[in-house]
């Protein structure tokens, strides 16, 4: 049998094109309407595709006059596409910079169970200077201090999911037991940041614990990566990055003890679909020509850390910080950087390239080519599978599943049917052991892949 990849569909109002909300082929309304979104999981559904994710912002940021993707709060939004949905997975971002250990890992203990064990949590450490002061701060915690803070953040979550063991619940009428107290576990964490008793007051959930995303390419992130997650969205722009960058983080992977298959490398892809590569290209064109370039001159200059807005739009970048002095998105500075300057792009340029994916790869051409273009990056290791980020939605998602990836499941390399019913199980994942189990727990090193 031929190997297979694995498909999330990440999902941004009304489309991952800053300027989507513009285009006549969506309804910018609709970002504030639930059923949009349990429509989109459903797409997805329709398309077997392995998981749904939303990212997440904890600000405004200056931006709201022409644009504002995160209305809702992922984990509360995804229990909405839960109800109307049997096997998509659902990932959601939160953060470990703001947040609490034992609150967070009780909202995806809850998703998790709501869902029959199909939630993911993607571990991001927030670096925007708007989010932190939302939260007492004058500026954005340090890229170190931040990841350091997140390690201690994950150890205690999993702890908390373990802190029940498989069984636990009795629910035995006669003696009137509900649980087993042997088999409830305070975790007793006291660390430099967090001092949790516990256990959690949620029980284990189906697939044992939600599966753990992360989407950071610095050297902090790989390395977080390395260590802890089951996925990672990552954003390379060439065949030869992606081979690289997949290469350094299954080495790492294996640095720390653990098989390269257990984490899955998921580059992401803005796919303008359409029957010639000529209409596709006008496609895209048509969302280009939208943008607004104070928006993405405010977008730009945050990402970059030097201020853009009164700067020609025809002229080169001026100099930028070296990245030793950014302390926001230290991997998709250098990737913006590095685009910038490899190809000599004017300002003007530069924001319409980044318009449909904020950096990550996009391609305009017929299902075939789509098809052709993800087949060869899987086949020639950089990829094990890919974070699909339609440029428009509903539209974009319905392309894709619907003429896509029936020519996938024609090659072989994509099911054409859920084999499991959980997220882990759709990744091909063991479900993970219990630390506080005596055998390690029911479900220790069986590989629902088999």
């Amino acid at each position: 049998m031929t190997k297979q990849f694995h498909l999330n569909a990440f999902l941004m109002g009304v489309g991952h094109h800053e300027a989507a909300w513009r285009h006549p082929r969506t309804d910018a309304r609709r970002v504030l309407d639930v059923t949009h979104f349990q429509e989109l999981g459903r797409i997805a559904e329709r398309g077997k595709l392995d998981s749904v994710f939303f990212a997440d912002g904890l600000a405004v940021g200056p931006r709201i006059k022409h644009n504002s993707q995160a209305i809702f709060e992922p984990v509360t939004l995804l229990s909405a596409i839960a109800v109307v949905t049997e096997r998509v997975g659902l990932i959601a971002t939160a953060s470990t910079s703001y947040g609490d250990p034992y609150h967070l890992a009780r909202k995806f203990a809850s998703l998790d169970h709501i869902s029959g064990g199909r939630a993911g949590w993607n571990i991001v450490t927030s670096a925007g200077a708007d989010e932190a002061a939302n939260f007492g701060l004058d500026g954005i915690p340090q890229h170190r201090g931040r990841y350091e803070r997140a390690e201690e953040f994950v150890d205690v979550a999993l702890a908390l999911w373990d802190s029940w063991e498989d069984g636990a619940v009795v629910l035995d009428r006669e003696s009137g037991v509900f649980a087993d107290p042997v088999r409830v576990h305070p975790v007793d964490h006291v660390g430099e940041r967090f001092r949790v008793r516990g256990p959690l007051n949620s029980p284990r959930s189906e697939q044992g614990r939600p599966l753990l995303v992360q989407a950071g390419s610095s050297e902090s992130g790989k390395e977080f990566a390395a260590r802890h997650a089951e996925a990672v969205f990552t954003a390379q722009r060439s065949l030869d990055q992606g081979q690289e960058f997949y290469r350094d983080l299954k080495a790492r992977v294996v640095r720390h003890g653990r098989h390269p298959d257990e984490l899955k490398v998921l580059p992401g892809i803005v796919p303008f679909i359409a029957d010639t590569e000529e209409e596709a290209k006008a496609l895209e064109q048509s969302f280009t020509d939208l943008i607004s370039p104070e928006y993405s001159l405010r977008q730009l200059s945050t990402l970059l850390g030097v201020d853009l807005t009164e700067h020609a739009l025809d002229a080169p970048l001026p100099p930028l910080p070296p990245l030793e002095q950014i302390e926001g998105h230290k991997s998709r500075y250098q990737l913006v950087r590095d685009l910038a300057e490899s190809e000599s792009l004017t300002v003007r340029e530069l924001i319409a390239r980044l318009g449909g994916g904020r950096g990550h790869r996009t391609f305009a051409g017929t299902p075939e080519q789509i098809a052709d273009e993800l087949q060869v990056w899987f086949e020639q290791g950089a990829a094990d599978g890919f974070n699909i980020m339609p440029p428009y939605l509903p539209g974009g998602l319905e392309d894709f599943v619907d003429r896509v990836v029936p020519i996938l499941q024609q090659r072989g390399l994509f099911r054409t049917d859920y084999a499991e019913t959980t997220l882990r199980g759709h990744y091909g994942l063991a479900e993970p052991g219990n630390r506080f189990a005596a055998d390690g727990g029911r479900h220790a090193g069986r590989d629902v892949s088999a």
